[in-house]
């Protein structure tokens, strides 16, 4: 699996999962309509251009097929935080393509951007997601309640971070994430 900048190309391929009820179940957007992915997509092309740049949108593929993707948020360059999200096709779900997310995300941003601590959220109920954190090496922090109004009502979200030097104690340094 290899991480690459997004493209307005990208689009179809991100609407072939952002278009799904069960990839959407747990996130204020979606189902998207074919014109809220392609705005979606639009906006996280355009973010590339921005100085200082603050969100980084990549494609995961496999084989050069857009299976899923991936989002690092510097929430504050001067606290040195950032941010990372994904979401992935089910038809690869649980073939390791989320944590092959992850961990491109975190490369970049502790590696290429010199943060200090990155973090996620997930809904209580993706245990799915909450295992990708883990496997990540995030530490749950705890849980910040009704974050988001979502279909079926307020949704609490689970905190992981990792820090640094925990990312650095557990990472190869031969290994770079592929562009």
């Amino acid at each position: 699996m290899t991480l690459s900048r997004i493209e307005l190309a990208d689009w179809r391929a991100v609407h072939s999962w952002a278009s799904l009820a069960e990839v959407c179940r747990f996130q204020t957007w979606g189902p998207n309509t074919e014109e809220q992915t392609r705005a979606f997509v639009m906006t996280t092309v355009e973010a590339w251009s921005h100085t200082p740049q603050q969100r980084f949108a990549y494609v995961a593929r496999i084989e050069g097929d857009v299976v899923g993707m991936g989002e690092l948020h510097v929430r504050s360059r001067g606290q040195r935080q950032g941010e990372i999200t994904y979401a992935v096709h089910p038809r690869v779900w649980g073939q390791g393509v989320g944590t092959a997310i992850g961990e491109g995300l975190l490369a970049r941003g502790f590696g290429d951007l010199g943060l200090h601590r990155i973090h996620a959220t997930c809904d209580p109920r993706n245990l799915g997601s909450a295992r990708v954190l883990g496997k990540l090496g995030m530490t749950r922090e705890g849980r910040h309640r009704h974050t988001a109004l979502i279909r079926d009502g307020w949704r609490d979200s689970e905190m992981f971070s990792i820090l640094e030097d925990e990312w650095r104690a557990t990472t190869p340094s031969t290994r770079s994430p592929q562009e």
